[in-house]
């Protein structure tokens, strides 16, 4: 056939799979996980697998063979985060203090209050106030308990923040 009659991209290799985000952790690291954030992963690498299984039939064309590499590739990301993962479970400490899971309310001396939740790396979201346990926020909170006082850097100065409430 003409190559006047065929599309570049049909020539083309196929796309490297995505490069593999490095570990947020620092070497040598445990990956904390808490246990309901260790189940939605477990549970997405079920819906995965499903959506897969779909797919399968669909890979014939160009835009169905990315689509399965990029589910391809979550699968093995999210194998391999549950496989290196040490579950924490919750009540793990003393219920009036910080620690891993916790989710913590914190007073500024404005009176202004932002909670945040004390999580894994792979589970941190900035949208919803999960940190990470190896953020600068979570390692000034961790092992504070209610009413007491840590100082804490934030980019806009430094500034005490009250520990108003833990739940576990």
């Amino acid at each position: 056939m003409s190559k006047a009659f065929t599309k570049e991209s049909d020539d083309a290799p196929d796309e490297p799979p995505a490069a593999r985000p490095l570990s947020a952790l620092p070497p040598g690291a445990k990956n904390y996980l808490t246990a309901d954030g260790a189940e939605a992963f477990r549970e997405e690498l079920r819906r995965l697998g499903e959506q897969r299984a779909q797919m399968v039939n669909s890979a014939d064309d160009p835009e169905g063979k990315r689509r399965l590499r990029a589910v391809d590739q979550r699968m093995l990301d999210l194998e391999s985060l549950l496989a290196t993962a040490e579950i924490v479970t919750a009540n793990n400490c003393a219920a009036d203090e910080v620690c891993f899971g916790s989710r913590v309310t914190v007073r500024e001396g404005d009176g202004t209050e932002h909670t945040y939740r004390i999580v894994g790396v792979d589970e941190a979201d900035f949208d919803r106030g999960w940190v990470s346990w190896i953020s600068p926020i979570a390692r000034a909170l961790l092992g504070a308990r209610r009413g007491e006082r840590v100082a804490f850097s934030f980019p806009s100065g430094a500034k005490e923040l009250e520990i108003v409430s833990i739940v576990s």
